[in-house]
């Protein structure tokens, strides 16, 4: 009789389980894009005062944040493109449903050493200087020097967009190029190489280089906001399914007058 009781105890026990509502979690992890990652970061502590939630921020790449979430390692993946086919696909196969929310929106800036006097090219011309058809800077009304290309690694989300938008997906981009593996890397080996170019997110631009007009378009908030800025593209943040509770909360945060201010403070693009 007694185990007969603990046996209805158990079935009561499990079946409350299964049906009582899923709380709120207490503990938020996100990972991915480097772009994202200042937005993701002032988002996190802003969220730990104001809602006692720990948020653990990585930045491994776009391409890993999206492998993080097929994996159920993170609970939003912060992404500077979208999702490609494979990705979603992977995703499905594991029972994940990626749904992606505009974080913010960003320019792409071409940069290069403040003491080169070259302060605007043709999308035509980065292309060329990209694909190693145009190799010294008098090529494009600039010193007699050899242009030292520099890129983002294949795992990179503003690398992804920037093929996308400037040199064409199917199109290489010359051997010669340098590999650097964040926006602040690049920033870094441009302000140090005179005879660099380089490309970073909008927010990551300051005194140590030199963005270069575009088309005649000098990349800020206001051309990016107004779409004449030609290398732009939003950023977005991915979770699984439809967001709740916190991650809900975190994920519209950029709603909020104080989400919004922290956007335009660290150099982004406000959407809403």
């Amino acid at each position: 009789m007694k185990m007969l009781k603990k046996l209805f105890l158990l079935v009561a026990v499990l079946s409350f389980a299964a049906t009582a509502p899923a709380q709120a979690k207490d503990s938020l992890v996100l990972d991915g894009s480097t772009t994202v990652g200042p937005i993701a970061k002032s988002f996190a502590a802003y969220f730990t005062k104001n809602y006692g939630v720990q948020v653990t921020v990585s930045e491994s790449g776009s391409g890993n944040g999206a492998k993080s979430l097929i994996n159920g390692a993170c609970d939003i993946a912060n992404m500077s493109r979208g999702m490609k086919d494979a990705e979603v696909a992977a995703a499905k196969s594991k029972g994940v449903d990626p749904v992606a929310h505009v974080a913010a929106l960003d320019g792409i800036a071409v940069v290069v050493h403040p003491s080169n006097f070259v302060s605007a090219l043709t999308t035509e011309q980065i292309r060329d200087i990209y694909r190693g058809k145009v190799t010294n800077w008098n090529q494009v009304g600039g010193p007699s020097a050899k242009i030292v290309v520099i890129q983002r690694e294949s795992n990179s989300g503003t690398q992804d967009s920037f093929r996308s938008l400037v040199v064409g997906k199917k199109n290489p981009i010359t051997k010669r190029a340098e590999t650097q593996a964040s926006n602040g890397a690049v920033k870094s080996r441009v302000a140090t190489t005179p005879a660099a170019i380089g490309f970073i997110g909008l927010g990551f631009v300051d005194d140590s280089v030199k963005s270069l007009s575009v088309d005649g378009v000098k990349p800020s908030v206001e051309t990016v906001k107004d779409g004449s800025y030609p290398v732009a593209r939003p950023l977005f943040m991915v979770t699984d399914g439809q967001p709740t509770g916190n991650v809900k909360k975190f994920i519209e945060l950029n709603r909020t007058e104080d989400g919004k201010q922290m956007i335009s403070e660290l150099g982004y693009v406000n959407k809403y």
